[in-house]
């Protein structure tokens, strides 16, 4: 039942999901799902937003909060100066919760004018290249309400699934630009955004061009830090429960951090 129940809290991660949506998701029977979900919400594990659909509880959060800092952000601040200082443009980690994406972490451009978003900052998923990452992969009912009043098409969101990236200019802001590309879970799942951002005099009209393989090589970098930190946390757990989360923050800060002595 734990295991059908983890199913229900990973379909809810990219954010506000109907009954219907969570069947579909988890493959489970829908009064097996139904009865999971209102166990979960009577939790707090899963809430529900002002429409009734189903959402991540707050509980969630002061369950991480007290496990530690999340180890995603704790592995990007590392890769963040290293992009940020190999296209001179700020350098930003965003992930998505609800119809939002937030700004978790960041490395600003220090001189010059720059596009500053500071950590927590709120930004719509209808406009932007991290918008279109983080929606790109998503589930088809998803797409078609992410595209809702979206300043972006299908045919964007196609091409940002072929090629593995994404660029935007004047979506969020005139006169800005930005490429992303997704970072994953160990599983596959799109669970965040790296991206640069920058005035489009300096980035030009195809940003991408300029900027899309670094982007791409430090949201892998963030991706593989991950899966090395899960695989070293689940052999420490087979002969050392205790070390388990040490290895596992240890490990992954060590995984992310640019190597010094390549170019």
């Amino acid at each position: 039942m734990i295991d059908k129940a983890v199913l229900v809290l990973d379909a809810l991660e990219s954010g506000p999901t109907t009954l219907a949506q969570l069947v579909t998701a988890t493959g489970l029977a829908r009064p097996t799902v139904h009865r999971l979900a209102v166990a979960l919400v009577h939790h707090r594990l899963v809430g529900r937003d002002v429409q009734g659909r189903f959402v991540l509880g707050s509980r969630l959060v002061e369950l991480a909060a007290a496990a530690g800092e999340d180890r995603l952000t704790a592995a990007a601040g590392p890769v963040l100066i290293a992009l940020r200082d190999a296209t001179g443009e700020s350098a930003q980690l965003y992930r998505r919760q609800g119809d939002r994406r937030v700004c978790v972490a960041s490395a600003e451009r220090p001189i010059g004018l720059r596009d500053t978003i500071p950590v927590g900052t709120q930004l719509s998923m209808r406009a932007g290249s991290a918008a279109q990452v983080l929606l790109a992969w998503e589930d088809h009912d998803r797409l078609v309400e992410g595209l809702q009043g979206a300043r972006f098409t299908p045919t964007v969101l196609a091409g940002v699934r072929r090629r593995g990236w994404a660029q935007s200019l004047a979506e969020r802001e005139p006169g800005v630009g930005s490429v992303s590309a997704p970072v994953r879970a160990p599983s596959g799942r799109v669970i965040g955004a790296v991206s640069i951002s920058g005035p489009i005099e300096r980035l030009t009209r195809q940003p991408g061009r300029l900027h899309a393989d670094v982007v791409v090589r430090s949201a892998r970098q963030l991706s593989d830090a991950l899966r090395s930190a899960a695989d070293g946390a689940a052999g420490a757990t087979e002969s050392d429960p205790v070390a388990a989360d040490r290895l596992s923050a240890d490990g992954l800060t060590a995984a992310a951090s640019p190597r010094r002595d390549r170019a």
